[in-house]
């Protein structure tokens, strides 16, 4: 600590020494990075820093001023942020996006019971074990997903193989929706795709970027040898069928040609994700067929699923393709919590700052009318589409 005073003697500035009782403290860089309200601000660093007695997901959570208050908290999450202490913390504040129930005003609630279902749900799920052991393989956190945990755990166990061997055939993996990784991706739209060339002319169509005038062609040499990833969405609606044949040399031997006097690119770190609706089906079958719905698919029904589903894609695409498909993976329904997730987090996504005025009993009324439009073959698309009308009406 460092006091100046102008003008004692000969205009010396007095420098005091610092008290013995004062008490370190980490710079507050991180908190002011969450007070902004600014998720893009928030550094990767030093996630668990605290100020006080207060962690800094503990001064996100309490904190009602936010309005990216969930994001921030998604964000803390993924960078490792430890919610573990929360389960035992009061709940702090009566702001109205986290406020008592009338009825309950005299029981005393922690910050977990005072958290909307959204929140509640990533914190929960970020303290959960197996979502830890998970986390370790790639040495990171993944929240950022809000479901279909054993479909994660399956890639992030086929990643950290990939990882270790970088000599490695690539990783190729059927999905049935959008890619997850935090690398650059390049995402095709195969329905759109007529010819091989088209294939590899085709400018990404990533929502979560800026748009590009890169091809697939240029963005597997700009990033040769590097890690990234190539989505290939709804690849079972390609118009023909021999344009599939083209990545036959990628997916088997981690080399890609565009064309017979083009040299060979090192495909060998790039992530193939194929998202596709084959035997959306059975996987609605073989989840009604399960006597606890309300539960996450357990590891043992999520490879019965996965033995299942592998014949019917190979049916469809041809043995050819599949056996250079390195897993199929299947995303499950939601289940009862998750669907509250969901709703929740559209609420204050397309409510914004109105939705923050709303109180806590409106909300859960809001989410409640939602879930009953809920359908599972529309997934999330289904309860956004409900959320948005009940904030309609309520807005």
């Amino acid at each position: 600590m460092f006091l100046t005073i102008p003008l004692i003697t000969n205009l010396a500035l007095l420098q005091l020494p610092e008290p013995i009782h004062s008490i370190a403290t980490p710079k507050p860089t991180l908190m002011f990075a969450i007070a902004s309200d600014d998720v893009s601000e928030v550094p990767a660093s030093n996630p668990n820093d605290t100020v006080g007695p207060q962690s800094a997901l503990q001064f996100a959570l309490t904190n009602d001023q936010l309005t990216n208050k969930l994001d921030i908290v998604k964000t803390l999450l993924a960078f490792g942020a430890d919610p573990s202490h929360l389960k035992a913390q009061p709940a702090v504040g009566n702001g109205s996006r986290s406020g008592s129930r009338a009825g309950n005003r005299n029981v005393a609630k922690t910050l977990m019971d005072e958290m909307d279902p959204a929140t509640r749900y990533y914190v929960q799920r970020a303290d959960a074990a197996h979502t830890r052991k998970t986390s370790k393989l790639i040495h990171r956190s993944f929240f950022r997903p809000l479901t279909r945990y054993r479909a994660l755990e399956e890639l992030f166990k086929l990643l950290s193989i990939h990882s270790r061997q970088i000599s490695a055939a690539p990783v190729v993996v059927m999905f049935s929706v959008g890619s997850l990784l935090d690398v650059p991706t390049h995402t095709v739209n195969m329905v759109t795709v007529r010819s091989q060339d088209d294939l590899w002319e085709s400018y990404s169509i990533n929502i979560h970027e800026e748009p590009t005038s890169c091809t697939l062609a240029e963005f597997l040499v700009n990033n040769e040898g590097k890690r990234c990833v190539v989505v290939l969405d709804e690849i079972e609606k390609v118009d023909n069928e021999k344009v599939l044949w083209s990545l036959l040399m990628p997916w088997e031997s981690g080399r890609c040609s565009f064309e017979a006097k083009s040299r060979h690119v090192d495909t060998r770190n790039v992530v193939w994700l194929c998202t596709s609706n084959i035997g959306h089906d059975l996987v609605f079958d073989h989840w009604a067929a399960r006597e606890n719905q309300g539960e996450i698919l357990s590891r043992e029904e999520f490879l019965e699923l996965v033995a299942l589903l592998r014949p019917r894609v190979s049916e469809r695409l041809g043995a050819s393709v599949l056996s250079r498909i390195t897993s199929v993976l299947p995303f499950v329904p939601f289940t009862p919590e998750e669907k509250r997730a969901l709703c929740a987090e559209a609420v204050y996504q397309l409510g914004g700052e109105d939705a923050l005025a709303l109180s806590r009993d409106t909300v859960d009324e809001l989410i409640e009318s939602s879930l009953g439009q809920y359908i599972p073959e529309e997934g999330a698309r289904s309860l956004h589409r409900a959320v948005s009308n009940q904030l309609l009406d309520v807005i």
